[in-house]
């Protein structure tokens, strides 16, 4: 891997947005939300940042909703798979719009618009400055993108997932519905899982424990956050190894 980049504490990162975070005004995936998307990421690429990304398709369709309405899971969440490809290719187009060499990759074969998806490729990608967006999930039903972006984080060797919320971080409670929720700075990986604190799905975490892999909740809503995540600032909650401490 590549020298930190000065004044930064990661030098590569895999970023998970959820498909929801395209949304906006009643539009599945809104131009002027992707567009600053994407100028926050060439924001820190620009400063010598490998970054790769992970995003959902809530937008589009969720597999899980489908079966609860009686739709095979197994279908559901293949019809899910697709709905990512198709944000990540809006990603794509987006970041490339700003000057950004990019690359789709897909867990389920889709040669005539994305490569599929190869570990040692994907790593060369990023040593030569390039944004990976991995779309399909793990490429299996019943797993999330969630568990998708701690795989794929780990397969790069990315040294920390930024997870991408409309909050600022993780709360004991949540915070649109409670006035006295209370954030926290950092939260252990097994209080996270014992809580059922909202971080990420038990999977996705408990593959993050088991190879000391930082997770980092923060609010993508806020301009320069990523930035600031990257400066190691105290901005959102840490989850990871150690002792679980509110914010003061």
């Amino acid at each position: 891997m590549d020298p930190q980049p000065s004044g930064l504490s990661f030098s590569r990162v895999l970023l998970k947005l959820s498909g929801e975070a395209l949304q906006g005004d009643g539009k599945s995936i809104n131009p002027d939300v992707i567009n600053r998307i994407s100028r926050e990421v060439k924001e820190v690429v620009d400063l010598g940042v490998q970054m790769a990304l992970v995003i959902g398709g809530g937008n589009i369709f969720r597999g899980v909703s489908a079966a609860t309405e009686g739709m095979a899971r197994a279908t559901a969440d293949y019809m899910g798979m697709l709905g990512t490809t198709i944000n990540a290719l809006a990603l794509q187009d987006a970041l490339e719009k700003q000057g950004l060499e990019t690359r789709v990759q897909t867990a389920i074969e889709m040669r005539e618009i994305a490569e599929p998806y190869i570990r040692r490729r994907a790593v060369r990608h990023l040593e030569r400055g390039r944004v990976v967006i991995f779309a399909a999930g793990t490429g299996n039903p019943f797993f999330t993108t969630d568990t998708a972006a701690s795989l794929r984080g780990m397969e790069i060797g990315a040294e920390a997932i930024l997870k991408a919320t409309k909050v600022d971080g993780v709360y004991d409670k949540d915070p649109l519905e409670h006035d006295d929720a209370r954030r926290f700075a950092r939260v252990s990986y097994l209080d996270a899982l014992n809580r059922g604190l909202k971080v990420m799905d038990a999977t996705a975490i408990s593959l993050c424990m088991d190879n000391a892999l930082p997770i980092i909740v923060f609010n993508m809503e806020v301009h320069g956050n990523i930035h600031r995540v990257l400066r190691g600032e105290k901005v959102g909650t840490w989850v990871g190894e150690g002792a679980t401490l509110m914010a003061g």
